[in-house]
């Protein structure tokens, strides 16, 4: 008995885009998938969107993320990040520093 409490619960695992960062310690990530249609047979792209939970704020907009399933958090909220996988380049923060020493 000891033994099965010790061990690790396997979680569901998704990794996606990270589309919104803009909640105070929530992330809304992309997961899209290519499945076969039933009826055609054809490959279509199916997109869902998870709330996750980002305690640290970690996650920007755009980057790639993995997210492990968890309890309830909220209403919306099953999910919490596990780990950046991949960094999205900071572009709009540079754009905008550089539109304003124009002006001026």
């Amino acid at each position: 008995m000891a033994e099965t409490q010790q061990q690790k619960r396997h979680r569901n695992e998704k990794t996606g885009t990270v589309v919104s960062a803009k909640m105070a310690k929530t992330i809304v990530v992309e997961v899209s998938r290519r499945v076969q249609h039933r009826l055609y047979r054809r490959v279509v792209s199916r997109k869902s969107k998870f709330y996750a939970h980002d305690e640290e704020g970690l996650a920007k907009l755009g980057d790639r993320v993995r997210i492990i399933e968890s309890r309830p958090l909220s209403k919306l909220k099953r999910w919490r990040l596990a780990e950046v996988v991949w960094k999205a380049a900071d572009v709009g923060a540079g754009g905008e520093e550089s539109a304003s020493s124009s002006e001026s």
